[in-house]
């Protein structure tokens, strides 16, 4: 599509229309890859940050929706993020904040999977650029904004100028990746508090608001992880007739 010469009914039309799955050995083979990329230290360290960026703009959601003042996002290199929210310090808004980090990639992988087992690849891709621009206006970091800005970049690149089979391979290699990664930063989490390196984790943060145990709290976000990685392994892998043929 003619970038300069796009009218307004055709970009929605492009955007909220269906597209064909890729092929299987295309699905599979950035399945391979996304896990991959969890599994790898080195990749990893660079590919958590979109991990984070999902984390912490699950915190910025929630804050937003139970009514509390947004001051803004910090991404740092090391892969870490920090929201930072006013309200008050306790009660049902703080404690679905705090819950919100952890469980926001798994869920958000489990509705990317849904997007695209409906064919609706496009609109997962500019879906996720809307996000992306939402939690730009908040990013008070430099390193933060060049994060967002250059994963945009990306998802914006391959949704307007990649054809259909790319479309399709990098939609899935996102759903892939959110899916399998959602587990690590909580085995990470878990590692740390049992080696007292995360006095202030969001489930320690829990088990201060709620009274309920930080271990419970790994539990339903490690949990919520499983779950939603089988159910989008449900959606996202080609059925039997595909593969045959």
């Amino acid at each position: 599509m003619d970038v300069d010469n796009v009218s307004i009914s055709e970009l929605w039309d492009r955007v909220t229309g269906t597209q064909p799955a890729p092929p299987w050995w295309l699905i599979i083979g950035v399945g391979v890859i996304a896990l991959g990329a969890v599994l790898h230290a080195p990749t990893w360290h660079v590919a958590r940050n979109v991990v984070t960026i999902a984390h912490e703009g699950g915190h910025a959601l929630i804050a937003l929706i139970t009514g509390r003042k947004l001051d803004g996002i910090k991404l740092h290199s090391d892969t870490s993020g920090v929201t930072v929210s006013r309200g008050k310090p306790h009660g049902p808004g703080m404690v679905f904040t705090a819950m919100a980090g952890y469980l926001t990639p798994p869920l958000l992988g489990l509705f990317f999977a849904l997007l695209i087992a409906d064919n609706r690849i496009t609109l997962m891709l500019w879906f996720s650029l809307a996000l992306l621009a939402a939690m730009l206006i908040m990013i008070r970091n430099a390193y933060g904004a060049l994060s967002v800005v250059a994963t945009g970049a990306i998802i914006f690149a391959v949704s307007w100028f990649g054809g259909a089979k790319i479309q399709g391979g990098f939609a899935y290699l996102a759903a892939w990746f959110l899916l399998f990664a959602a587990a690590r930063p909580v085995i990470e989490l878990q590692r740390m508090r049992s080696r007292r390196m995360a006095p202030t984790s969001d489930a320690d943060q829990l088990a201060h608001l709620t009274g309920v145990p930080g271990m419970a709290w790994v539990t339903l976000f490690g949990g919520t992880a499983l779950v939603a990685l089988v159910l989008g392994v449900l959606l996202l892998i080609p059925d039997s007739s595909v593969l045959s043929g």
